[in-house]
Order: structure tokens, then C-alpha cells, then sequence
């Protein structure tokens, strides 16, 4: 892998890129004060703007850190970021990252989240030189399958009983991509 850090990414509808303290209050605002979208994640909603304030101060200082991959989905049609899409772990070992992604419910079912993770893959796969992409989601969030079926990602298998999020312990649907099966999609 040769670790490029959180790039500027772009496409039609989204710039993908670091966060900023101008940030703050739009992040509160479209996803992390939200119960709702917090559901299925591992962190609960954000009471007041400070929390949200020391989680983004948190990213920004991390920036520095080539392996640390942490992006604003800024939607060009508002000028405002609306989600975040990042890698959760990543193991050099065999070149894997594993993703993980939200977006406020004002946004949902607008394509945004898939169009965001495309970009992502492809910047993972040709310019970092990762080998395989995974992502996971609660059984009972089928809309987050979903994105990952329509990036390319295959179902793998069930995981019982093996991940916690705000409803509990659930179970976990694990999606994988590995490169020489982008590459053969790409033809």
C-alpha cells in the first residue's frame, strides 16, 4: 500500500475532502445530533455542538497521519457536508481497508452515499494499491447493503452475534471487493 491520507476526492454531484472547523455546526446539524441515523453506528447522536466540535477537531488533527482516511461529503448543490465516509481499520499486512459510512436523512435514497463510496474504491484500488475493500452492516439496515452491493462489494457471509452498534449486539453482514475483481469490472 503507499498511503495517500485523506485526498481531495470529486465527482458530479460531491466533493469528497478533509474536514474543517467550518464544518462543525453542519455536521451537527445534517447527521450527528440525529438519532436516526445514529441507529446502526457505534456512536450515539451528539447531545450538543461540542461534541461534534471535539470529534472533528479529533479528525483534523489526525490528518497529519498518512494511514488516517476520513472524509467531509460536501454536497455541491448546498455547499454544506452531509455525511462522512472513512475507513474504520486498515491492515497493511494484506493491503485491506474496511470502510464504514453516514449521511444525514435529509440525503438518503439520493444516491449520494454510492456515488461517494465509488469514488472512494477507485481512489483506494489505483492510486493507494489497496488488495481487498470491506464494509459490514446490521441485517436490520438493509438501505446500507445496499450501497455496497451497487459498489461492486460481494456478500461474504453472516457474522452471529459479532458486532455492537446502539441497538446492541447484532449480527453483521460482511461485503468484500478485492482488486483483481474491480479490475475485471472496470473492462
Amino acid at each position: 500500500m503507499n498511503n495517500k491520507g485523506t485526498a481531495s476526492l470529486e465527482t458530479d454531484r460531491l466533493i469528497l475532502r478533509k474536514f474543517e472547523e467550518r464544518d462543525i455546526e453542519f455536521a451537527y446539524k445534517n447527521w450527528m445530533s440525529d438519532e436516526k441515523v445514529t441507529e446502526f453506528l457505534t456512536w450515539k447522536a451528539h447531545k450538543n455542538l461540542d461534541e461534534s466540535k471535539d470529534v472533528i477537531n479529533s479528525w483534523i488533527n489526525n490528518y497529519a497521519e498518512k494511514n488516517f482516511y476520513q472524509w467531509a461529503i460536501e454536497f455541491k448543490e448546498i455547499g454544506e457536508v452531509i455525511g462522512t465516509i472513512s475507513v474504520g481499520s486498515l491492515d497493511e499486512r494484506i493491503d485491506k481497508v474496511h470502510m464504514g459510512y453516514c449521511i444525514g436523512r435529509n440525503f438518503w435514497n439520493m444516491g449520494i452515499v454510492t456515488e461517494a463510496f465509488r469514488e472512494v474504491i477507485r481512489f483506494f484500488f489505483e492510486e493507494v494499491g489497496v488488495n481487498r475493500i470491506e464494509s459490514q452492516f446490521d441485517p436490520n439496515n438493509p438501505a446500507s447493503g445496499r450501497v455496497m452491493e451497487k459498489c461492486g462489494l460481494k456478500f461474504e457471509g453472516k457474522l452471529l452475534a459479532n458486532d455492537f452498534n446502539n441497538r446492541g449486539i447484532v449480527d453483521a453482514n460482511v461485503y468484500g471487493l478485492i482488486k483483481i475483481d474491480y479490475e475485471k469490472e472496470k473492462l
